[in-house]
């Protein structure tokens, strides 16, 4: 049987992309797959060779009906997620629109705070909460130092441990360590804008706000929205700057599902429970993202129309 150009390049591209499909399955969907299979059973870290019974929705029930699911719930969605992602989307457009400034050019600044912004970005998050750890420090912390010596507090105050000042604490670390990359992206599209679009604009009398909100957004929106539902998957399952700033602690103050599961994993040892925990992280993310793309489309769609 001959085959037509049309079908031998559906075959090749097919050849091309198995590998890929085959890694993808070995990473990505097989360990999913297995982990769903292990939230409907009780197995333990001990009994992982014998497997565990299969108890069904059990665990799921227990998590969703425990009196600590609330407060992880508002922890991880709001806490964590909510307020760290729209401080950085906000940061990091106010620090694209300084660094793409002509006041910075004409201080020829713009290349040495671009670097300086970069710095955070290449820290790795572990490094990150270490040296938050140290300046936040009750003892010999620079940030406590600082507020003696201006008189703006008249003792230290032990932020990772002070049930006020624990989360703007871990939402300085997580917006300090992952701003600038949603700032350098947002300055890469400022700098697609075309120029005679701005000073059309000008010339038609728009004032810098009205430029911004007609010329400019609309120009940076594609952009803020992969940034914005890439940072909330990041943010919300983020386990590094919870645990190591805090231990979930004071107590289970902080705790968030990231840190839930490896509680219930490695401490209680119950592996079944906590894979249904990470079934329904994956849930909410799913959902998430498709009421996101669903949510972005109809704006997208109303702005053409517009």
């Amino acid at each position: 049987m001959t085959l037509t150009p049309a079908a031998r390049d559906r075959i090749s591209a097919f050849w091309m992309l198995l590998p890929t499909f085959l890694l993808l399955f070995a990473f990505y969907l097989y360990p999913t797959f297995y982990n769903l299979e292990l939230s409907f059973t009780d197995i333990t870290l001990l009994q992982l060779r014998q497997g565990g019974d299969p108890v069904g929705f059990a665990n799921y029930a227990e998590f969703l009906r425990s009196p600590s699911f609330l407060d992880i719930a508002i922890n991880t969605v709001f806490w964590l997620t909510f307020v760290s992602v729209s401080l950085m989307l906000i940061l990091g457009l106010l620090m694209a629109l300084l660094l793409n400034s002509e006041f910075l050019q004409r201080i020829r600044m713009t290349t040495f705070a671009r670097l300086v912004l970069l710095v955070p970005w290449a820290t790795p998050p572990v490094v990150a909460v270490i040296a938050w750890r140290w300046l936040f420090d009750p003892t010999h912390g620079s940030i406590n130092e600082a507020l003696l010596w201006t008189g703006l507090i008249s003792q230290p105050i032990a932020f990772l441990a002070n049930l006020t000042t624990v989360w703007p604490a871990i939402n300085t670390i997580i917006i300090w360590n992952s701003t600038p990359l949603v700032a350098v992206s947002l300055l890469a599209a400022l700098q697609t804008i075309p120029e005679e679009q701005i000073e059309a604009a000008e010339i038609d009398g728009a004032t810098r706000w009205q430029n911004f909100r007609f010329v400019t957004l609309p120009y940076l929106m594609p952009t803020l929205s992969i940034l914005g539902l890439m940072s909330v998957i990041w943010t919300f399952n983020n386990f590094v700057y919870v645990w190591l700033a805090t231990g979930a602690g004071p107590g289970t103050y902080t705790n968030v599902l990231a840190t839930e599961i490896y509680i219930r994993a490695f401490t209680d040892l119950r592996i079944g429970y906590s894979s249904a925990i990470g079934v329904v992280m994956a849930v909410v993310m799913a959902a998430f993202g498709a009421l996101y793309f669903r949510v972005s489309g109809l704006m997208d769609m109303q702005d053409r129309v517009g």
